[in-house]
């Protein structure tokens, strides 16, 4: 089954392995290609160097196979980066193929990517902001939903909202993300227009993910009501509970302006959690759909079988006996 997701990325599957910080690393996203979707190095947590190593590893990894070398990735760039302009020469040095940009204008840097070759997707939670990608010439567009883990939208649209809105409004390959936990959630997000996911959470949690052995397993027992929105006032972001968490959300109760939240926030405070495993200080960043997630899995067999349960699903909604 083709969509225009999957002739555009010319990946197997219309699938994106969301670029998560501190969870997204080479290993990740060796898995997911090789298995048919797009892997995605989240180079949002990493220093010029580390990424240039990332994507050394990567490259090497995409070629253990026959034909391996053709099979596409991306790297997520999110643009508010203090050091985007030496991220920008890498991605060119290295000609990496597919390029996911958040948290910034579009306008800034597409036209320079799609010159050097780059495939350009832009993350969205609003449909103004889709319209001003579309305006900007990027090739496809993310519409998430507040549902989703890591940082987020303040307008708390939900997925099931935000992509037929979306959908309605540009013209171009649109993928679905937030609260995509499974294949039927992927037919449904089909369903509602999108031409594919992107998924983050589930490959959190996967055993190739980067992040922290103690998070995957928070991840496997978190519960429904364990995330909420947070930070607002600052950047929005999706927290697990814990005691920072609980932190954050008594201080937002009792109206603290956006220095102090800063404050309790600090420096480090995402790696600390995420990536070294601090379960009670550390800032935890996962979606809604982590109440699903009950084990940690391999990541390519996870692409190949939400895929497999997404046309499983798409079979059986069209056996159903029409009205009469």
């Amino acid at each position: 089954m083709m969509t225009p997701l999957n002739r555009l990325l010319q990946t197997k599957f219309p699938i994106i392995q969301a670029g998560m910080i501190w969870c997204s690393g080479w290993e990740l996203a060796a898995a997911v290609s090789n298995a048919g979707g797009l892997g995605t190095i989240g180079a949002g947590s990493m220093y010029p160097e580390q990424l240039e190593w990332q994507l050394k590893q990567l490259r090497a990894a995409l070629k253990t196979e026959a034909a391996a070398q053709n099979r596409p990735y991306a790297v997520n760039l999110p643009l508010l980066y203090p050091q985007v302009d030496d991220h920008l020469r890498l991605i060119e040095a290295y000609q990496v193929p597919v390029v996911i940009c958040s948290a910034g204008s579009p306008s800034k840097y597409t036209a320079r990517l799609k010159d050097s070759g780059c495939k350009v997707l832009h993350v969205v939670s609003s449909t103004r902001f889709a319209v001003k990608a579309q305006e900007a010439g990027v090739d496809a567009v993310i519409a998430e939903g507040f549902e989703a883990g890591g940082h987020n939208g303040r307008e708390e649209t939900t997925t099931l909202c935000l992509v037929p809105a979306v959908r309605q409004a540009i013209d171009l390959p649109l993928v679905a993300a937030g609260g995509i936990g499974s294949g039927a959630a992927i037919a449904a997000a089909l369903a509602l227009g999108a031409d594919g996911v992107q998924i983050g959470s589930l490959y959190a949690a996967t055993t190739e993910s980067s992040a922290h052995q103690a998070f995957k397993e928070r991840i496997a027992a978190a519960i429904e009501g364990d995330t909420r929105l947070a930070l607002k006032d600052l950047t929005p972001v999706r927290l697990l509970d814990n005691d920072f968490a609980r932190q954050v959300h008594q201080a937002e109760r009792e109206g603290v302006g956006p220095q102090s939240l800063a404050e309790i926030l600090g420096r480090g405070r995402a790696k600390k959690g995420m990536f070294e495993g601090d379960m009670v200080e550390g800032e935890l960043e996962i979606g809604q759909v982590s109440a699903m997630i009950q084990e940690i899995v391999p990541a390519g067999p996870l692409t190949k079988s939400l895929w497999e349960d997404c046309l499983r699903t798409l079979k059986k909604l069209t056996a159903l006996t029409p009205l009469t």
